[in-house]
């Protein structure tokens, strides 16, 4: 069955989307005529080579190119992109494609209702100008790294850029992240330099981070400068507390801004470090390559996003989340990010499209969850907002079911390209995502990126068929492939993580199913899959009719363990007054084996207080199974409510 199209572009977008831009000058060379994203597609995966070459030329990527050939193929960890070539990421983002006007706004900045910053394309040059040449004089050089502790303001890309443009690699976390977390990940790298912020704002509190700071600092000897921001009015406090912190203002100031210098390094240069989420161990630490970040971000921008010059960026993300690398990359299109730094939902459900308005927001960036939970809310922003600008949603992070794509289309835009995405850390993008030349169907990702060999497998390396559910594969390379793990010396991590279900061929871990539209849906992850009776399912199919119910405000499902099957168990948090009854639990019950199958049904619903996430926001399946079946959570500091699970065990020696 083809699910219903909820929105078809105008004539008028197709022929003037930078897909049909760039698939002209692509096809001409080819000879054969590109009219919408699936003659692109097409041309991308008969020539990778070209396709890649024609992306660099078309978006004038700044840098030497090297000699052909452009990709020198091997197995898929093997091959290589561009293999003479030499860039620097920020030099590229400060300056692609075409001069920036000094007075034009780059960067804008709101905190909740506490802090607004401007900086024009003047301001970023001055402070990156200023903080280059402060780092080199604390030693910073080619593959040093440099870590990031902070919220998601105007500092953060400044200090990302000026590390990156002297070939330094950049790692960073959210403020709120423990300091157990937040040494998990940085003590493995072992930064030079630590950028911090003095505290941070979330739902209208303050939250000061000093002693956690100290704490933190003290265990990392590697760190010979700590700088710290301003946030809470604190940060000179904070820095005297430091044996060797020094405020942002004042290591800054102590040069003076001049012309911007980059180090060209190669292609495969480490340029960013991100981290995986941590909950079932210590976090992996993925390596990835500058050139790969380059052009596969400027791909999704221009041709999936349609991000043009002078656009108004926006992504809801911390800079725990890969989320704000891809935001960041915006700077290459010319575009105006406007970053956001606290809740949501503070003061009220309208603070993101009061920002929306205000900035004019072309492209609005978020997570499933936050849709839905605007849906239960009942809030309506067309009906209090000029969202004439918006012309794409962006919406990541988990699958965004059926109900949300008919909420954004009743109460956000009608008019609206509504991209539903899907990819990872693991490759810091997407490997299924947008399409604004083609129709957008009801719960459903509308391509494989383009470039990327996508498709759905069986459990015996053979493809599914259209509707049926299996894991999510790349039979082919593509340049944002991580480098690798840090500290995995002979890449047996690595390969394990990614090439050992299926022997050279990527496997992302998303259980997934293609449509006969060409779209995808994920059903979940694959090591979330539940499997009563021997058959898989995913948790996304009973989470769509779960997510119906008003009482409900969040639910978790999982796999129990018992004997020799598995019984579904789902875990609901109800909306304030609201009790799980037993007839609420029948109609749940009723609504999931109407709307998915009898193997679907719950063998147990149970009600908690609260739901464990990660601190991306995602729901932690995992977590949940492992404390039902009486395991160890490995690092409850990667969780951002650990105290969540206490109930989880309380419910299994009470009832399970």
């Amino acid at each position: 069955m083809t699910a219903e199209i909820m929105w078809t572009p105008s004539e008028r977008r197709v022929a003037t989307s930078e897909i049909v831009r760039f698939g002209s000058y692509l096809g001409k060379g080819a000879g054969r005529p590109v009219a919408n994203g699936d003659d692109l597609a097409a041309l991308a995966l008969a020539d990778p080579e070209e396709f890649w070459s024609a992306l660099w030329d078309f978006y004038g990527v700044l840098g030497d190119k090297g000699e052909a050939p452009f990709m020198t193929v091997d197995d898929m960890i093997g091959t290589r992109f561009f293999p003479g070539a030499r860039l620097n990421f920020a030099e590229n983002l400060m300056g692609l494609g075409e001069d920036r006007d000094p007075g034009a706004t780059a960067l804008v900045f709101h905190c909740e209702n506490k802090v607004r910053l401007r900086w024009t394309w003047g301001d970023l040059q001055t402070h990156v100008s200023r903080l280059q040449q402060a780092l080199a004089h604390a030693g910073v050089g080619p593959g040093d790294r440099v870590a990031g502790l902070l919220p998601n303001r105007p500092e953060a890309v400044a200090a990302m850029l000026a590390a990156v443009s002297l070939g330094a690699t950049w790692c960073s976390a959210s403020p709120d992240f423990g300091a157990r977390a937040v040494l998990d990940r940085f003590a493995q790298i072992e930064p030079k330099v630590l950028f911090a912020t003095d505290g941070y704002w979330y739902a209208g509190k303050r939250f000061e981070i000093g002693q956690k700071l100290g704490a933190i600092v003290q265990q990392l000897p590697s760190v010979n400068r700590t700088v710290v921001i301003d946030y809470l009015g604190t940060a000179q406090e904070t820095a005297d507390d430091l044996h060797n912190g020094v405020t942002f203002a004042a290591f800054e100031s102590a040069v003076a801004a001049g012309p911007l210098e980059f180090n060209r390094l190669p292609f495969d240069h480490p340029l960013f470090v991100l981290f995986s989420s941590g909950t079932t161990g210590a976090p992996k630490c993925i390596v990835h390559r500058a050139g790969g970040v380059l052009l596969q971000h400027l791909k999704e921008h221009a041709l999936h996003a349609d991000v043009q010059p002078g656009n108004r960026l926006f992504f809801f993300t911390t800079l725990g989340w890969m989320m704000w690398n891809w935001l960041v990359s915006g700077l290459a299109r010319g575009a105006t990010l406007l970053l956001f730094d606290g809740s949501p939902f503070h003061p009220g459900p309208e603070v993101l499209f009061d920002y929306a308005s205000d900035e004019r927001m072309t492209h609005f960036g978020t997570s499933a969850k936050y849709i839905d939970s605007l849906r239960k809310a009942e809030f309506r922003p067309d009906a209090q907002h000029n969202l004439s600008a918006l012309r794409t949603m962006l919406s990541t992070g988990s699958p965004l079911l059926g109900d949300g794509f008919d909420y954004v289309y009743d109460a956000i835009k009608a008019d609206l390209h509504l991209a539903s995405i899907s990819g990872g850390t693991d490759i810091v993008s997407c490997f299924v995502t947008g399409d604004p030349t083609a129709p957008v169907h009801r719960g459903e990702i509308q391509r494989p990126g383009f470039g990327l060999a996508i498709d759905v497998w069986r459990d015996d390396g053979t493809p599914a068929d259209d509707g049926e559910k299996g894991e999510l594969v790349c039979t082919a390379p593509f340049p944002s492939m991580p480098l690798g793990f840090w500290g995995d010396d002979d890449g047996s991590r690595y390969c394990s993580a990614y090439f050992e279900r299926f022997p050279g061929v990527w496997c992302q871990g998303d259980f997934a199913e293609r449509r006969a539209t060409g779209g995808f849906v994920i059903h979940g992850r694959s090591d979330a899959t539940l499997n009563p009776g021997g058959v898989r399912i995913g948790t996304a199919e009973i989470y769509a009719e779960v997510e119906k119910f008003a009482e409900v405000r969040e639910a978790v499902v999982i796999g129990q363990d018992t004997g020799d099957d598995v019984r579904v168990v789902l875990f609901v948090t109800l909306i304030l007054g609201k009790e799980l009854t037993e007839a609420l639990v029948k109609e749940i019950k009723t609504a999931i084996r109407q709307g998915s199958s009898p193997r679907h049904v719950p063998a147990l619903i149970l009600a908690v207080d609260d739901i464990p996430r990660t601190k991306s926001g995602k729901i932690s399946e995992l977590a949940v199974r492992d404390v039902v079946h009486g395991r160890s959570v490995k690092s409850t500091d990667s969780l951002a409510n650990p105290e969540a699970l206490d109930c989880f065990r309380d419910l299994v020696e009470l009832r399970l």
